[in-house]
């Protein structure tokens, strides 16, 4: 199946210019133009409106990049279908993954893939939670690995890997830390209303973490002064270790909390999920199938929840 004019066409549209296109393709602007302008003929109409820095889709590129995605992800699911019953473990896994432990799981499960699908072309990249529901519901990657609570979940499949509770964390040197339990006990409770007046570090508006804290802070009744916003949640802990700030935080962050951190159980003990994501009615080859007991597998250990 020789889809090769459909994916010059789709890299057109998504460097939104033919140069760049073309560099990306590894083919001269000359033979991509040939390419385009052949289809445009057979098509009896333009797909993109020229322009020297943009190359914007016309209404009739629009329908063809729509139909040219969907039989992209025709051939894909045929190939891995093919493979599969074949027992010939290749083909291509698009995976995308959180930024830190998302990327730690990967690395830590991959030799293991490799080992079990060593003819499986594994394409990890790092996204965002919401980037990646996104990029899942148009087939542009094959699995997420990601983070939310249930009120976030899209229509698409979710494969529960675990649940994590959400923690507070003072400095150790705040007047409420005497209340925080010994090493190697269950986490004192610590009512978030008695940290109203106090300075937060939070992860940015575009993340699933920010819309927990945000539900738990309306259910205590008050608007956090915001010092610090961050897109990294492992940059939380050592702000709130420099005694500038509060913060809430998933439980894995303080698996073994430093000395210079007091961590608290929150009352009504909030909680997200972990799981892999993938498109809802599409087929998972046995390389995806893989991924995901190496996942369940990994998880399993991590005392994260």
């Amino acid at each position: 199946m020789d889809t090769k004019q459909i994916e010059y066409i789709l890299k057109i549209a998504e460097e939104n210019n033919i140069t760049r296109a073309a560099e990306k393709l590894f083919i001269s602007q000359s033979a991509l133009n040939q390419q385009l302008l052949k289809l445009e003929q057979e098509l009896g109409t333009p797909l993109f409106h020229r322009s020297r820095t943009n190359w914007g889709l016309t209404e009739a590129g629009k329908i063809y990049v729509e139909g040219a995605k969907a039989m992209l992800s025709i051939k894909k699911e045929t190939y891995n279908r093919i493979y599969d019953v074949s027992n010939i473990q290749k083909g291509k896994l698009t995976i995308g993954l959180t930024p830190g432990r998302g990327l730690r799981m990967f690395t830590s499960i991959y030799p293991e893939l490799h080992k079990n699908c060593p003819h499986l072309q594994v394409v990890p990249i790092e996204m965002r939670v919401y980037l990646q529901q996104q990029a899942v519901a148009r087939g542009e990657i094959d699995l997420g690995f990601i983070t939310l609570p249930l009120s976030e979940r899209t229509s698409d499949n979710h494969i529960l890997l675990g649940t994590e509770e959400m923690s507070i964390i003072i400095p150790s040197g705040h007047p409420l830390a005497v209340r925080a339990s010994a090493p190697g006990k269950p986490l004192s409770i610590l009512d978030l209303k008695e940290l109203q007046y106090e300075p937060f570090v939070l992860m940015d508006k575009n993340s699933t973490l920010r819309a927990v804290c945000d539900q738990i802070f309306a259910k205590a009744g008050f608007t956090p002064n915001v010092l610090f916003e961050t897109n990294n949640t492992a940059s939380i802990v050592p702000m709130v270790e420099s005694t500038l700030c509060c913060g809430i935080i998933p439980h894995y962050y303080v698996r073994n909390p430093s000395a210079r951190l007091a961590c608290f159980a929150l009352e009504d003990h909030p909680t997200w999920d972990m799981t892999i994501l993938h498109k809802k009615g599409s087929y998972l080859s046995s390389g995806a199938k893989e991924f995901v007991r190496l996942a369940k597998e990994y998880w399993s250990k991590e005392e994260s929840w």
